[in-house]
């Protein structure tokens, strides 16, 4: 069973209100909720469920299109408030290192799906389990979802969490990522208008 396990506010960059960082016993990994203050506290909590991506949350990888999806979030939750359900499920869940050799075949003209089998990787190893059931430790059921990828809709909602309604992100195109964002749209129907 998942439970809370600790809470601490802690002020970010940028943020007028800070948010309570929320940590859970119960995982084998440690996935973490952020909770900022919600202006309309009786409102249906507005959540991003954002895995893990070093390259992109860090560095600013152009390859994808995390980094400028975790940042609207926050920039978002800090101003209406909201939950960011972090997950550490790095490169779809296939871990870091798979992930950069992933790239390199990426470079060779596959694309992050097609690199992922030959590896011999699953194309999508995430699962949106822990993001449900961080959800019900905090004591939601229903939610409105920051997301592009029915994936996540449809897996929280097989968890048990209703999804009230889906609020796409951004589309944050370059010419690093064109290939990786048409790819998302072809083989798994995220809805992102390019």
């Amino acid at each position: 069973m998942v439970t809370i396990k600790n809470r601490v506010v802690i002020p970010l960059e940028g943020a007028a209100r800070p948010p309570e960082f929320i940590t859970f016993s119960g995982f084998a990994e440690e996935h973490i909720a952020i909770v900022f203050p919600a202006l309309a506290p009786d409102a249906t909590p507005l959540v991003r469920v954002h895995s893990e991506c070093l390259t992109g949350d860090v560095f600013g990888s152009q390859l994808c299109d995390c980094g400028p999806q975790l940042h609207e979030a926050i920039d978002v939750f800090s101003r209406e408030g909201g939950i960011l359900l972090y997950l550490r499920q790095e490169g779809r869940g296939i871990g870091l290192y798979a992930k950069l050799s992933a790239y390199a075949l990426q470079k060779q003209g596959l694309d992050t799906f097609e690199a992922n089998r030959h590896l011999n990787l699953p194309e999508d190893a995430r699962s949106f389990e822990p993001a449900a059931q961080m959800l019900k430790a905090l004591g939601i059921t229903r939610i409105r979802l920051l997301t592009n990828n029915p994936d996540k809709t449809g897996q929280l909602e097989q968890y048990g969490i209703e999804v009230e309604s889906t609020i796409p992100t951004g589309v944050y195109l370059n010419p690093n990522n064109r290939n990786y964002l048409e790819a998302k749209v072809r083989v798994k129907k995220h809805t992102i208008p390019l």
